[in-house]
């Protein structure tokens, strides 16, 4: 069983707390003060989650360098004052940080919810590879 630390505890619901603020300021049109302050709130969480040595490791190796510029980018933009063109910016550099992770969690999903539309996509698209 895992033990999770205060830390970690309080890295979680900092995570929380961005992802709602920054959902929040998407909903209000784009609210920059909410949106930035919902990127530094993640960013924090996520370094007390996993610890800033590793949290550094994951954004400049080097085939992530790009993702991770883009990603930083839109932060950068976004606390400039610039919401519409920093979140696309960062949802592009999250897409390249991610794209590993998804099909994953899109197995993970499907094992955990039988769809049986998506249950048959999956396996047609598996078996042309």
């Amino acid at each position: 069983m895992a033990v999770v630390t205060e830390l970690q505890k309080i890295g979680m619901g900092l995570m929380g707390f961005g992802l709602f603020f920054l959902l929040f300021g998407v909903l209000l049109y784009f609210d920059s003060v909410l949106l930035a302050f919902g990127n530094i709130l993640f960013l924090s969480g996520l370094m007390l989650i996993v610890g800033i040595r590793r949290t550094a490791h994951f954004f400049f190796q080097r085939h992530k360098l790009r993702g991770s510029f883009f990603f930083l980018g839109g932060v950068a933009l976004v606390l400039c004052r610039w919401p519409i063109v920093g979140i696309v910016v960062e949802s592009y550099g999250f897409m390249l940080l991610f794209r590993s992770f998804f099909p994953m969690a899109l197995s993970f999903v499907l094992s955990a919810v039988n769809i049986p539309f998506l249950n048959a996509m999956v396996s047609s698209s598996s078996s042309m590879v």
